[in-house]
């Protein structure tokens, strides 16, 4: 009995879900960058910092969000674990060091000092989630949809529910936000390191993975609706203190729900051992492990890829490698007479394992940082300046407007990944028609914020949170699929550089630029106080600077289409036997 017990707590332990769902807790801590937003105000008024002033600090998060380098690097050299660690101690140092500035218990320092303090902060993000992602695509490589989907909508919803958590301790401060963002993330992370590692997922498939996922799926659509329907009750009606602490306590309970998924798997359930479990490729069956009578020969040459015939990859696998075999043995017969000179391979092919400086000359994968710089980069202005667009258009409290597009973001990306995952398994269609479809929707969202209808702030937030948020679902699955997953996590923190880029031209220098210009002719037109900041009101603030980036997410979903014209017979060969 003692040792049936003393198995299942390590089954318990080693659990491919346990990890999945302590990564789930992090990335709702790692998020925290959406809250910018709620902070900035704060930021700007005790500093007296104008809007360019701002969207630099804006920038500087965006880049510390984004460059994932090192993370990246020592999540490959390094337990995941202390990557982890890592991350926390940068939060804390960097927000806790801002904290202390904008309370005055610390000196002010000058801008660039707080850039960094900022870009320090938000950095420890990368490491949150280089370590959750590599440990989910790990152990769940044939579920790469659904896991990023989940894994960063946690991330976006984030914002939301420290909002949730800043609202319960109903501190007359505002500063005391800055202060949670740099604790909370730390405490979080610290606490559930040692949880996440790889723990050899692809041995522990079961029939009961299915029900899981919609389990999750379920809990992930409560938590948004729920978190939706306490923030309008909260904006709307006047809310004692005790009924917003039992929202928060049913928020916790249902965020804990999913532990419940590797409690049942490992001690209420018979199949936990070997012979009970299905085993999945990390990666798709060499073919030398195929039969031999569909074996391709060993000698792969690289005039194949030149000669083959366009449509040689749609046809069935066993009509495929036949065709191939054939065009291999008239170029070995034409190479031994001298016909032809043979060349060894040149790299990798699509959907193999790619190192960093080996795709970085790929034009696809130029395609997907162009694309994702143009789509995520307009998406990421628009939660940066949030707080100052609502305000424009006479909205007071902005609080409600950040935690609405860190929900929508939430949908965006698990909508993003299930959606996606339909696409490839069900119709062996490339992934990124999905981003194309979202590209689009951002630039119809854009055009609401453009033009300040009424009810326009609620539409735009609700079509750039799904837009955007699907970018984060759909990128690294299609990064891990086209480029392999031995070096996913330097791939993905270096497609994650297109946002800062994107952020420094939209926000730092075109969004900015036009609403202080804006402001400073208001202010020419009324009274105005030269110790008072800069504000514009009105539609007109941030119109053309919406018109312009809807224009780029209609350029960005035209490369996105481009990428799956190219990537067609990619996708053809990692799913078309799924779907047969």
């Amino acid at each position: 009995m003692a040792s049936t017990t003393r198995e299942k707590l390590v089954s318990f332990i080693n659990n491919r879900w346990l990890v999945f769902v302590a990564a789930m807790w992090i990335q709702s801590c790692a998020g925290i960058g959406y809250l910018f937003g709620s902070i900035s105000p704060v930021i700007k008024s005790s500093l007296n910092y104008n809007q360019k002033e701002l969207a630099r600090l804006g920038v500087a998060k965006d880049l510390g969000d984004s460059v994932g380098f090192i993370a990246g690097y020592l999540s490959e050299m390094l337990p995941l674990w202390a990557a982890l660690l890592v991350g926390a101690v940068q939060n804390l140092v960097g927000y806790g060091w801002v904290w202390l500035i904008v309370t005055g218990r610390a000196p002010i320092l000058p801008l660039w000092a707080m850039c960094i303090l900022i870009f320090v902060g938000n950095n420890g993000e990368t490491y949150f989630n280089t370590a959750s992602l590599v440990s989910g695509v790990q152990n769940f490589p044939k579920s790469r949809g659904p896991v990023v989907g989940i894994l960063k909508g946690f991330a976006g919803l984030g914002g939301a529910m420290l909002s949730q958590i800043y609202t319960m301790t109903n501190s007359p401060d505002p500063a005391s936000l800055i202060f949670m963002v740099a604790v909370a993330p730390a405490v979080v992370a610290v606490s559930l390191m040692f949880f996440i590692r790889p723990v050899g997922g692809h041995r522990q498939i079961r029939p009961t993975d299915g029900a899981s996922f919609t389990f999750i799926y379920g809990v992930c659509i409560l938590l948004a609706v729920y978190l939706m329907a306490v923030m309008l009750i909260q904006d709307l009606a006047v809310v004692s203190h005790k009924v917003i602490a039992t929202f928060t306590i049913v928020l916790f309970f249902i965020l804990l729900s999913p532990v419940l998924i590797p409690i049942i798997t490992s001690f209420f359930s018979d199949s936990n051992g070997p012979a009970d479990t299905i085993e999945e490729p990390l990666v798709p069956k060499r073919e030398e492990d195929q039969d031999p009578g569909l074996r391709t020969p060993d000698l792969i040459l690289s005039e194949v890829e030149d000669e083959k015939p366009r449509d040689v990859d749609l046809l069935p696998a066993s009509e495929r490698h036949k065709r191939i075999a054939h065009l291999q043995a008239q170029l070995m017969q034409a190479a031994a007479e001298g016909a032809v000179r043979v060349k060894g391979r040149r790299g990798p092919h699509r959907g193999e394992d790619f190192t960093l400086t080996q795709a970085l000359v790929k034009a696809d994968f130029w395609l997907i940082f162009i694309s994702l710089l143009l789509g995520g980069g307009s998406g990421l202005t628009v939660i940066d300046n949030l707080g100052q667009m609502s305000q424009s258009l006479g909205y007071d409290n902005t609080h409600v407007f950040v935690s609405m597009i860190s929900i929508w973001n939430f949908l965006g990306r698990i909508s993003g990944g299930y959606f996606s995952e339909l696409v490839v398994r069900d119709y062996a269609y490339p992934r990124p028609v999905a981003m194309a479809v979202a590209q689009i929707v951002m630039a119809v969202g854009h055009v609401c914020f453009a033009f300040g209808w009424p009810g326009a702030m609620y539409i735009g937030t609700l079509l750039i949170g799904l837009g955007y948020g699907a970018h984060w679902a759909i990128v690294p699955a299609t990064a891990s699929e086209l480029f392999g997953l031995k070096k996913f996590g330097a791939l993905y923190n270096f497609l994650t550089l297109s946002l800062p880029v994107g952020s420094f031209v939209f926000s730092g220098m075109i969004a900015s630029s036009i609403y202080d210009m804006e402001a400073e002719r208001q202010a020419h037109g009324s009274v105005f106080n030269p110790d008072d900041v800069l504000k514009c009101e009105g539609s007109i603030c941030y119109f053309l600077t919406s018109l312009i980036m809807s224009g780029f997410c209609i350029i960005a979903c035209m490369l996105s289409m481009i990428l799956v014209r190219r990537t067609k017979s990619v996708y053809t060969q990692l799913y078309g036997k799924t779907r047969a």
